[in-house]
């Protein structure tokens, strides 16, 4: 599969996988631990792209200017698609808001 070089400004989807004792909402694939005490799950992030370097990573930023550095190919992300834009639009970074984080 040939996947796309991610730029600037491209809006991603990482699938973040977490540990917990009550999982949120938005946790899918829920799994309970052997004795029961936690659970597993994976929340989706919703990213902008905010710049792409030459040796394979990627900085991510998120809707509160946090910032992730992963390799572009990661198996947990990947580019969002035009429905997710549409239903979880809000849930991805302003572009406004990127430029007055720098």
């Amino acid at each position: 599969m040939i996947q796309r070089k991610l730029k600037p400004g491209d809006l991603v989807v990482y699938r973040m996988t977490k540990r917990s004792t009550r999982p949120g909402p938005r946790a899918r694939l829920v799994e309970p631990a052997p004795h029961g005490e936690q659970y597993s799950y994976v929340v989706d992030k919703f990213w902008v792209v905010a710049e792409s370097r030459d040796d394979n990573k990627v900085l991510l930023r998120t809707r509160r200017g946090k910032e992730h550095l992963l390799n572009a190919d990661s198996t947990n992300l990947r580019m969002a698609t035009w429905w997710e834009r549409l239903l979880f639009g809000h849930r991805f970074p302003r572009l406004e808001k990127m430029a007055n984080c720098n």
